[in-house]
């Protein structure tokens, strides 16, 4: 049985460390699906994966005040996750097929800045 004061003991989400490893795995592996052989459920599920690893990145310190390019690839990144830029149930398969790239293109381009990677990516 769970309790307020074993809820409390568990690490907060965002204290948790980056995977870079994971991160790194699940990026090259929606960089290297192909549109033509990809079920629109598998993109779904891959561009999921890529979106909240790209958020786990977002929230680091990846130096965006100091460094206009990294600065740019989050402007770039928030915009990739605003609601109104994801797609749809009824937006084409190619469309989310992109969409899931340009996702894992960002997600990777801020792991080869994220401190926790070591400046670049495993």
């Amino acid at each position: 049985m769970s309790t307020v004061t074993d809820r409390r003991k568990a690490p907060a989400v965002d204290k948790q460390p980056i995977d870079t490893e994971l991160i790194a795995d699940s990026t090259d592996a929606a960089l290297r699906m192909k549109l033509g052989t990809s079920t629109r459920e598998s993109i779904d599920i891959r561009t999921t994966a890529v979106i909240e690893q790209l958020n786990r990145l977002l929230g680091m310190d990846l130096g965006a005040d100091e460094d206009p390019d990294i600065r740019s690839l989050v402007r770039r990144a928030n915009k990739l996750l605003e609601l109104s830029a994801r797609p749809t149930k009824e937006t084409p398969a190619f469309s989310a097929f992109f969409y899931m790239r340009d996702v894992a293109s960002l997600a990777r381009r801020l792991l080869w800045v994220c401190p926790e990677a070591g400046g670049h990516a495993p």
